[in-house]
């Protein structure tokens, strides 16, 4: 009995240190060729996500993202307007207004 026990103790650590972080999970996230390396929430505004993109060819922009309606502002000339819209949504998709 006590063997079964302190095998159930061990399963239940292995998976409770297997589980995927949530944080973790939305480290990085792409559309097409651009990813957001770096996703940060606002300290001032609590919808307000700060995104620093990259895309394949090296080009890298930081952008703020408004998650009440899903704006994009800041410097993204360079990178592919469709694939920064479609992260745009992905990102207040996953971090969800609080």
């Amino acid at each position: 009995m006590r063997a079964f026990a302190s095998c159930l103790v061990v399963l239940a650590l292995q998976l409770v240190l297997s589980w995927p972080d949530p944080a973790l999970a939305i480290e990085r996230l792409c559309s097409a060729n651009v990813c957001a390396v770096h996703i940060t929430r606002s300290a001032k505004n609590h919808w307000e996500l700060r995104l620093r993109l990259r895309d394949d060819q090296g080009q890298q922009a930081l952008v703020r993202l408004d998650c009440r309606n899903t704006s994009v502002t800041g410097d993204h000339k360079a990178l592919d307007a469709a694939a920064i819209d479609h992260l745009a949504q992905r990102a207040c998709r996953l971090l969800p207004l609080e």
